[in-house]
């Protein structure tokens, strides 16, 4: 709360409008709503400026006449050559500093500062031979949406920082993400929030913040809806990150598919639901979008029209598909059950054992314990994990055991989904996995814990948002490889060299493939027939390397023939050492045989790592920086490794 004396006038908005941008110029409309409380006219002068960095500031003035009241004053500028602000991976998220100053007698009476990116962003939703599409268009380039949904960071909101904010933003950048979902039942988030977005060149899908139920529509709920919506969206149009408006989360899905009509058997009660529901979402929302932001997109929910349950349904605009939590479905489901846009699926996992520890006493480290069921809000949810992780795993029973592999198995089924999005572009636009964050220490769908851990899915989105990525999958008869690339450029003239490896290191067979990569494109690069490519699925894997020209490693992933629990893994020795700097650990490791989902532990909340959760192939030495402002210089700490053998 502040107070704020004035004694002429005020600044009561100052909305920058991007008229038009193209990387020649960018039009620009200062717009200023100013409230003078003088009894009489006053003779103004209103100057803009703008500068770049440290650049130079450009000025623009104009005399006006400040009427008793209210004032709308426009003040429109042109920027040639701008510097464009791009979203996370295809360059940097330019900002401007623009400043508005209103003097009166040539003292500075009022003024007001913002941060402004120039750019287009379009959302392309129109219908095709295949449906209806649903992907954002940004700097005139078809962008594919790579991230998650955000949730609030706190149970408590006063215990969210600024700190906390612009890490978790490093967190979203640093694993190759370029858009963040602000979930509809959530709260509107701090200007910090979209600040550090701008910073980091990450979209904001913005919902408006209704969720799950359906709301009133009596005049005056409608009116303190339309003061809300009023405020947030002076409050955010002017940051370069705000993408679009959604009215809610899954509303019309739940009026549709959530067994209301029998609960509501009255049909007067239905039918004012719908009523209501067009009111608010189909008429007052749009509208004041329309009225203030009018250069924004604005869709009515999320889904737009799709219900998991449904296929049909996913060939339309954005889906939220839960086959494989709710449904129960195979992680191979989501190879085929492909949307345009996927803005939410997910499967959960149990925070680390130094989490769990944070809520719970080791006579609770039991699956169905008290105290275990209490941090968990899905009612099938521990049963699942368990279940799930039987048809890729060996169940281990010692809960230890099972809460590490519960995080591999989250990382490495969200992935599945996340790759075959990605793979199946321009017909699948975007994927927002769900979710990116805890409000409390809990068992649930995030890829962060409470505490900022990245658990194990956090590592494997990064992974599956690389710039460049190659990516094998059995389809039909074949084994189908294909190139995913998100940057503007083509990289031309790379090689693909394939091997099949045993677990020992051994090189059964080795080809290599001549291509280019097309640039912001998904490409089937080679395929073979799957029989015959080895003839030991159990202790054998293909190795992927895609290099361009010069030599480089744009990609290497590994593609393994069978599931985990019908392999033969290894119990391999894995050596390392560990070196201390000031606030950072260098663990060097190795392994002379394949050692998979290698995990190191260490007993510090919060600690960054530049990976973790990964295969070590056999003879590779692997390098890993554990960063920590609670790590002092030369200090101690405890080190645990395991590996996916250790569960065997």
């Amino acid at each position: 709360v502040t107070l704020t004396f004035y004694d002429v006038a005020r600044i009561d908005d100052y909305y920058v409008r991007q008229a038009s941008v193209t990387k020649d110029l960018a039009k620009v409309e200062n717009l200023l709503t100013v409230n003078s409380v003088s009894a009489t006219p006053q003779k103004a002068e209103v100057t803009v400026a703008y500068s770049y960095k440290e650049g130079e500031k450009v000025t623009e003035q104009k005399e006006v006449t400040l009427q008793p009241g209210t004032n709308h004053i426009l003040l429109p500028i042109e920027i040639r050559q701008p510097h464009l602000w791009m979203p996370n991976g295809w360059g940097e998220p330019a900002l401007y500093d623009f400043e508005a100053v209103i003097k009166v007698d040539g003292k500075v009476i009022a003024s007001q500062k913002e941060r402004i990116g120039l750019r287009t962003i379009k959302v392309v939703k129109e219908k095709d031979d295949q449906g209806e599409s649903f992907y954002f268009v940004v700097n005139g380039e078809p962008m594919f949406a790579k991230g998650a949904n955000f949730i609030p960071d706190d149970a408590l909101l006063p215990n969210i920082t600024e700190e906390r904010y612009r890490q978790l933003f490093k967190d979203v950048k640093d694993a190759n993400m370029n858009m963040i979902r602000v979930w509809g039942g959530g709260i509107y988030e701090d200007d910090v929030f979209y600040q550090a977005a701008d910073e980091n060149g990450i979209l904001v899908w913005q919902d408006f913040i209704f969720a799950c139920t359906t709301y009133p529509s009596d005049p005056a709920f409608m009116k303190r809806v339309e003061a809300e919506a009023e405020y947030n969206i002076k409050r955010l149009r002017n940051h370069a990150s705000l993408a679009m408006w959604c009215g809610n989360n899954e509303i019309y899905e739940g009026m549709r598919y959530w067994g209301w009509d029998k609960k509501y058997t009255d049909p007067g009660i239905m039918e004012g639901m719908k009523q209501g529901y067009d009111k608010l979402f189909r008429e007052l929302l749009p509208r004041k979008v329309a009225e203030l932001d009018p250069d924004r997109f604005y869709m009515h929910g999320s889904p737009y029209e799709a219900n998991w349950g449904r296929p049909e349904s996913w060939k339309i605009a954005d889906s939220h598909n839960w086959g494989i939590w709710y449904g129960q479905k195979p992680f191979e489901s989501l190879d085929t059950e492909i949307p345009r846009f996927m803005s939410e699926f997910g499967f959960q996992a149990f925070p680390e054992m130094k989490t769990i520890a944070t809520f719970a006493s080791p006579e609770d480290y039991a699956l169905e314990s008290e105290v275990m069921n209490a941090h968990q809000k899905a009612t099938i949810g521990n049963f699942l994990i368990k279940k799930t992780m039987g048809l890729y795993y060996k169940v281990p029973e010692d809960f230890d055991q099972l809460v590490y592999m519960g995080l591999v198995l989250q990382g490495v089924g969200v992935r599945q989904g996340l790759e075959a999005h990605r793979r199946n572009r321009p017909y699948c636009m975007g994927t927002l996995y769900w979710q990116l964050n805890d409000s409390w220490p809990v068992v649930s769908w995030s890829s962060i814990d409470y505490y900022g851990n990245w658990k194990a899915l956090h590592y494997q989105a990064k992974r599956a948002f690389a710039p460049v990525l190659v990516d094998a999958v059995k389809e039909g008869e074949d084994l189908s490889i294909y190139v995913m690339s998100d940057k503007l450029e083509a990289d031309k003239e790379v090689t693909l060299l394939l091997r099949v490896m045993d677990f020992n290191g051994k090189v059964l067979t080795k080809k290599s493939i001549k291509g280019e990569v097309p640039a912001n494109a998904s490409t089937l690069y080679y395929k073979e027939p799957y029989a015959g490519i080895t003839t030991s699925p159990q202790n054998t894997f293909l190795l992927m390397t895609l290099k361009n020209k010069k030599g480089e490693v744009l990609s290497e992933e590994i593609y393994y023939f069978n599931h985990a629990k019908d392999q033969e893994l290894p119990k391999t020795e894995i050596r390392y050492k560990v070196k201390p700097m000031d606030g950072k650990y260098e663990v060097t490791l190795s392994a002379r045989q394949l050692a998979r989902d290698v995990f190191i532990e260490i007993p510090v909340q919060g600690a960054k790592f530049t990976d973790n959760f990964f295969d070590l192939l056999p003879g590779q030495t692997k390098k890993v920086i554990i960063t920590s402002d609670k790590l002092k210089k030369n200090e101690k700490v405890d080190i645990t490794i395991k590996q996916l053998s250790d569960t065997n």
